[in-house]
């Protein structure tokens, strides 16, 4: 009897505890939204696009809410200071990515470099990108690479003047053979010279399988928040993933095997050369080599195999051409919709083109630095338009506290950037297109806007490839503002409905008319 006094009476003061603890803990949670749902909790109040949905929540409730996407825990913030104290302060707990389907599938069972939780493994990914494949450095090695590509595209459109062009088309072809010939050595879109059967069939499997990609990852997978459904067998979308995943492994390693056998055959002319002694001319002609970013990678994984093995290689790979093409695409498509909108603009940028560049020579890289309302219309755009209005979700790995309430451990974390970029309290007129707004600020217009403008994400999650972005996005921009008088192709407005996406296409693709200048006649005469 006296043991069971003891128990109960420990049992109570257990349950007690509990109640106090969950008491306290949930005093202090964020705002949420009544009523909760039981089992969907908030998702019924979503609706596409996703961004503004968000946007009106935190304008009617608040800038920092916390929500229930089913069984999920989710903080959503549009709040600048709040957004600043989860990405320096909390910067490391919030440093995961939630367990979502698509990284799974896609990202190797959370091992890419998007997708792998924060630790050794992170943080050695996030070094080879900065150090390895996306420095300074290695980025000018491939200078040519991006020129090369935008003479063609200034070739391309000449021959199309007087004509419809769909740029959104342009763009995403020239961006992705951009970043193949980076990556692999290959040109896939737009004509090869000297393909042979071999080549053009690998073209025709790496556009489907582009096309396939956009369309699966843009697509919501509600199994993330409802694990009930899952259960339910309701797996079309996983499916979808699997089969995919695997196409693009396959396609990825057989680039990875080609340049292995190359690097091979390299090695052995090497050798037969040691016999004119001639070794030390070989070794310093292999050390000049451009390589490209899979050569970069094999050339870790001699030093290193049991790390870099050809999954982590084409992990890498992957994420490369996922977070760098349909992002870049975007920002050009919404920049020349936004010139061809105010055309004043788009005269201000020409006349700064040819006063600092002049009109005997195409604009390059290196006229970045001397074309500040360029730099101004490009960040305009990003603003307005950012491509990724929803920052990639993280989520916390351990309790936090966030402009004085309580985060619980689990937590999903959405920031909206978009709703800060559109917020009037934060800039004078948000929905107006005015580049003037980044004037003098030469590049600094993060350090000067903080955490109201980051259109590449903050802290130990931000975007390495920021600066292949911003060279890529202001020199196309500059040649076709340099090389072409623009025209909308009727007296209309560009339409600049948003589509469906993550990183928040145009609704309805850009088509415009474009003519050789007369001033720059002489120039692509001389491309042809």
């Amino acid at each position: 009897m006296y043991y069971l006094l003891i128990t109960i009476i420990t049992l109570l003061l257990t349950a007690i505890l509990i109640l106090l603890r969950r008491t306290t803990t949930t005093t202090y949670l964020p705002p949420t939204i009544y009523p909760t749902i039981p089992i969907i909790g908030h998702l019924h109040l979503l609706k596409p696009p996703l961004h503004k949905t968000l946007a009106t929540l935190s304008t009617n409730h608040g800038p920092i809410l916390f929500l229930h996407f089913g069984s999920r825990n989710v903080l959503l913030i549009s709040s600048p200071t709040a957004v600043e104290e989860c990405f320096t302060k909390n910067d490391i707990v919030f440093a995961n990515r939630p367990r979502l389907l698509s990284g799974k599938i896609l990202g190797y069972n959370y091992t890419s470099f998007g997708w792998a939780p924060y630790g050794a493994h992170l943080r050695n990914l996030r070094r080879i990108s900065t150090v390895e494949i996306l420095s300074s450095h290695r980025i000018n090695e491939f200078h040519d690479i991006r020129a090369d590509e935008a003479t063609l595209l200034i070739q391309k459109l000449t021959s199309a003047c007087g004509s419809q062009v769909n740029l959104s088309l342009v763009f995403h072809e020239m961006t992705l053979n951009m970043m193949m010939r980076m990556i692999s050595g290959k040109r896939f879109f737009g004509g090869n010279n000297n393909n042979n059967i071999d080549e053009e069939e690998e073209g025709k499997r790496f556009k489907e399988i582009v096309k396939e990609s956009f369309r699966v990852s843009g697509a919501s997978n509600i199994g993330d928040h409802l694990p009930v459904l899952k259960w339910l067998g309701v797996t079309g979308l996983e499916k979808k993933m699997v089969v995919l995943q695997g196409k693009r492994d396959s396609f990825i390693q057989g680039l990875i095997d080609q340049l292995r056998n190359v690097k091979h055959e390299e090695i052995s002319e090497t050798n037969d050369n040691n016999n004119n002694n001639n070794n030390n001319n070989n070794n310093n002609m292999k050390n000049k080599k451009k390589n490209t970013m899979i050569e970069v990678l094999l050339q870790l994984k001699e030093d290193d195999p049991e790390y870099y093995t050809d999954e982590l290689i084409k992990s890498f790979v992957l994420n490369l051409l996922t977070a760098g093409t349909d992002t870049s695409t975007a920002t050009m498509e919404w920049a020349l919709s936004l010139l061809l909108n105010h055309k004043y603009v788009l005269k201000k940028a020409r006349d700064e083109i040819d006063t600092q560049v002049g009109q005997d020579r195409l604009v390059n890289e290196s006229d970045m630095a001397n074309l500040p309302y360029l730099l101004c219309i490009v960040n305009e755009t990003m603003r307005m338009y950012p491509a990724g209005p929803l920052l990639v979700p993280h989520e916390s790995s351990d309790d936090c506290v966030v402009a004085g309430y309580h985060v619980p451990r689990g937590t999903m974390l959405i920031v909206n950037q978009w709703a800060i970029h559109h917020d009037p309290e934060l800039w004078s007129e948000p929905e107006v297109f005015k580049p003037e707004r980044f004037e003098g600020l030469e590049g600094k217009a993060r350090d000067e806007f903080g955490f109201r403008f980051m259109p590449f994400g903050f802290g130990r999650r931000s975007c390495p490839g920021e600066g292949l972005a911003m060279w890529l996005v202001g020199l196309t921009l500059g040649l076709l503002i340099q090389c072409f008088d623009w025209e909308r192709v009727s007296e209309e407005m560009i339409d600049m409905t948003e589509g469906p996406g993550l990183t928040m296409p145009k609704a309805q693709p850009l088509i415009a008319k474009c003519s050789p200048r007369p001033v720059t006649q002489c120039l692509i005469s001389d491309l042809s």
